[in-house]
């Protein structure tokens, strides 16, 4: 049997690697962690991208939060109804004691643009220079919005090798434009706006 002391030792490491660990957590994931009501995972990236910090989101008016794209007056007044709460707000400020990133940190926002905003993109095949999870951050990063399947909103489809046929033929018959990894890196290294 392990000795009380050994175990209360063991816990308290526990809780200080969970802290560690928080700290490094990025702004959108404890946005979305926090738990306002209609903020999954895709909204909490589009307010955390928006607002840069969760003081500027906590001022934000119901108007503002409504200009953010796709968050339309539901979305807007749940968060308004968030932060008008003093228990949220106490936990607010104690994530903050705790070191939990509450902003965007300068490096993530060095790598981010609008240069895809309002652009539906479809990702597609095998790509050799970069991930499919890397080209998808990427997209995001720069206001895109990552689709799963191609419809008459996509803007355009990262093709890979072995791109799905039905796909391509898909994409073809909508005249959606099909665009390599190189064109795509080429255009988001150039800030070069998709819609030229």
């Amino acid at each position: 049997m392990i000795p009380l002391e050994r175990m209360a030792e063991k816990s308290a490491d526990n809780l200080i690697n969970g802290i560690k660990a928080s700290v490094a957590i990025p702004f959108e994931r404890v946005l979305y962690a926090i738990g306002i009501r209609y903020v999954g995972e895709t909204v909490a990236k589009k307010l955390a991208k928006h607002y840069k910090s969760i003081d500027n989101l906590m001022d934000a008016s119901q108007e503002d939060l409504e200009q953010v794209d796709e968050i339309g007056i539901k979305i807007a007044e749940s968060v308004k109804q968030f932060f008008a709460s003093e228990e949220n707000i106490s936990i607010i400020n104690r994530l903050r004691q705790f070191g939990v990133q509450l902003q965007i940190s300068e490096e993530e926002l060095k790598g981010q643009t609008d240069v895809l905003k309002g652009q539906s993109i479809v990702v597609s095949g095998v790509f050799e220079h970069i991930t499919r999870t890397e080209l998808k951050k990427l997209i995001e990063d720069n206001g895109g919005k990552v689709s799963s399947s191609i419809s008459s909103k996509t803007s355009f489809v990262v093709a890979g090798d072995k791109m799905g046929p039905s796909k391509k033929e898909k994409a073809e018959n909508l005249g959606i434009p099909l665009i390599n990894e190189i064109e795509f890196l080429q255009k988001i290294k150039n800030n070069i706006n998709f819609n030229d």
